[in-house]
């Protein structure tokens, strides 16, 4: 943004009153004193005023307004006034919102001094939106992720080129070679040959070789371990339920899990000192992209925890609505805990629960009606009996837990809505607000059934642009028409709440909201060519505005104190150097950021 400036136009304070600054003297060059001493003096002046103006306008007052020089570029998501020229903080709330000759009335009316008004003006081309919410994410895990990426592996040598140069960078690994390496984001669909590794790949280099190492999928859904790592975690079951052990033609595991197969090898717990440093990552990279709310799918015991901690601490400098962890194995919960409501001064929430009823599409674990078209002797899997899946979602809902079930095939999405189903005869889904977890494919009966229970979708569009290579081949190109239909989910009343599933794919929320409005990859292209992939499933920019702020606070129960920009509300707002709403789609990747704002102060950029 640029410079205070006052009310009546650009480069003046708005709160310091000019009219009492006395006149210059005439420029004259004074008696016995040089021009070059001179020059230094007014250097030094300029240098003067410009460190104290800059010392002032990085202190923003208790109230302030945020203001549009011209024109109403405040997206305030309310159907009433959706935009507004101006937005009226007072503390960590939004006191008004209107022109600036409205809410300066508004502000006087109160017995004030106008000058007392602190206004901020946006850079010309600059908007304001309410602040942004990724709907589904896991926020330990991305910064986990970031230590060893392997996004950048194109195939099996270069994955594990890629671990041989992590172990050489650390001296700790290297010197010590029982130390468990972890790495997140290989993608089998992604190389040459499409082919899950082993166990043997990692053994080839001698560097890598006899050391424990665990791998994470892209997906997450996708396990690839050292030999070392599998000795470890012996002796191996000859079958999991909701999982699979990948082996070999002995019978032998291979190295690659699915699943709940995942759960079988023993890793340690991470230490404080891992949680805050991949805490500190994630919050770092998600207030730069404008993210002021996360809704993480899946904490586990010692990650909820870990947040308790953080919230008593005061130190979430970043709203977490989380949803805990359903373990296949453990007992029911739902009755012996309470729900998290606004610890850490409104910034964690904890009042529902992370359920999977089965795998991914990328990894064929998705639980599918009819066989996979890429191999027929599947139909992927649940990772629960479907009778005791339904009796679960049952108990918790009659617990009064938000349920939020992981569902990706047909099969899975049709057998969770038919537990929703049966729930609404003695509890009030609807008010519970339940949710599928990626929602990807559904039959035509099922997207009609999702509006009328009142079950929420929580989608990832950047799955659909990452998903479309492979998917028609995966599926078939008439099942394939039902994947990713967002535009279908939304048109049969479902309620979209719009998220990234980070680190799987880019956190940059703006990356999800050109995938909604595009369907086509970031270079603009896709397999049905530059209109997009299904471009009937394409969302309008207000839709994809709304998934990712006032819809996904509905989805967290938080819709009366955030997602939209109207009085009364916390402050949570983004600055975005562009209008996403209305430059060309190939311009949206190009914005930036230049203030995220939680209640009422920057906690990125400046305002």
């Amino acid at each position: 943004m640029s410079e205070l400036r006052k009310r009546q136009g650009p480069g003046k304070s708005a709160d310091t009153d000019l009219q009492n600054v006395p006149p210059h003297r005439s420029a004259s060059v004074l008696p016995g004193f040089g021009c070059s001493r001179l020059v230094i003096l007014i250097f030094l002046a300029v240098f003067a005023a410009w460190f104290l103006s800059s010392e002032e306008t990085s202190s923003l007052s208790h109230s302030y307004a945020v203001c549009s020089s011209s024109g109403a570029r405040v997206y305030t998501m309310d159907h009433v006034v959706p935009n507004v020229q101006c937005l009226v903080v007072d503390g960590s709330l939004i006191m008004d919102t209107g022109s600036l000759e409205d809410v300066m009335a508004r502000w006087v009316a109160k017995g004030r001094l106008r000058s007392s008004l602190q206004i901020r003006y946006l850079d010309e081309s600059s908007i304001v939106v309410p602040g942004f919410s990724d709907s589904h994410a896991h926020i330990l895990e991305y910064g986990a992720a970031k230590e060893l990426p392997l996004e950048s592996g194109k195939t099996i040598e270069d994955t594990v080129a890629l671990v041989r140069r992590y172990i050489l960078d650390n001296d700790d690994i290297l010197n010590d070679s029982s130390k468990i390496i972890e790495g997140s984001g290989w993608d089998h669909t992604s190389w040459p040959v499409e082919e899950w590794p082993t166990s043997d790949a990692l053994e080839m280099d001698p560097i890598v070789r006899g050391r424990p190492i665990v791998l994470i999928s892209k997906d997450g859904h996708a396990l690839w371990i050292s030999k070392k790592a599998l000795a470890l975690s012996s002796p191996w079951p000859s079958e999991v339920e909701g999982g699979v052990i990948m082996k070999d033609s002995f019978g032998t595991p291979s190295g690659v899990l699915l699943d709940s197969a995942q759960d079988l090898v023993k890793r340690p717990t991470p230490t404080e000192q891992d949680l805050l440093r991949r805490f500190n990552t994630t919050v770092n990279d998600a207030l730069s992209y404008g993210l002021t709310s996360v809704h993480d799918a899946g904490f586990k015991p010692f990650s909820l925890e870990f947040f308790r901690r953080q919230a008593a601490a005061g130190n979430l400098p970043i709203r977490i609505y989380g949803m805990r962890y359903f373990e296949e194995s453990g007992p029911y919960w739902g009755n012996l805990s309470k729900p998290i409501i606004n610890a850490g001064n409104g910034r964690l929430n904890a009042r529902s629960v992370k359920i999977f009823a089965d795998g991914a599409l990328r990894s064929g674990g998705a639980a599918l009606n009819e066989p996979y078209s890429d191999n027929p002797h599947t139909k992927g899997f649940m990772r629960l009996d479907p009778k005791v899946l339904t009796d679960v979602i049952l108990q918790y809902l009659r617990d009064g837990w938000q349920v939020n079930v992981h569902a990706i095939g047909d099969y899975a999405n049709s057998v969770v809505l038919d537990a929703f189903e049966t729930a609404s005869e003695d509890v009030n889904v609807t008010a519970l607000r339940p949710r599928l977890e990626h929602a990807e494919i559904l039959t035509m009966t099922d997207l009609e059934r999702v509006g009328k229970l009142g079950v929420i979708s929580s989608v990832q569009p950047t799955h659909a642009i990452s998903d479309m290579w492979f998917a028609e081949e995966r599926l078939g190109a008439e099942r394939v028409k039902g994947l990713y239909a967002f535009r279908s989910l939304l048109d049969h009343g479902s309620r979209l709440a719009l998220g990234s599933d980070f680190p799987v794919e880019d956190m940059n929320p703006l990356a999800g909201f050109y995938a909604a409005i595009t369907r086509l990859s970031p270079e603009g292209q896709s397999p049905s060519g530059p209109s997009g992939w299904f471009p009937e499933q394409r969302l309008t920019r207000m839709e994809a505005l709304r998934g990712m702020t006032i819809d996904a606070a509905y989805a967290s129960f938080t819709e009366g104190s955030l997602g939209s920009l109207v009085p009364g509300k916390q402050a949570d707002y983004v600055v975005l150097s562009q209008d996403i709403m209305t430059i060309p789609v190939d311009q949206i990747l190009r914005t930036k950021v230049q203030a995220t704002v939680i209640d009422g102060r920057p906690a990125f950029g400046q305002v």
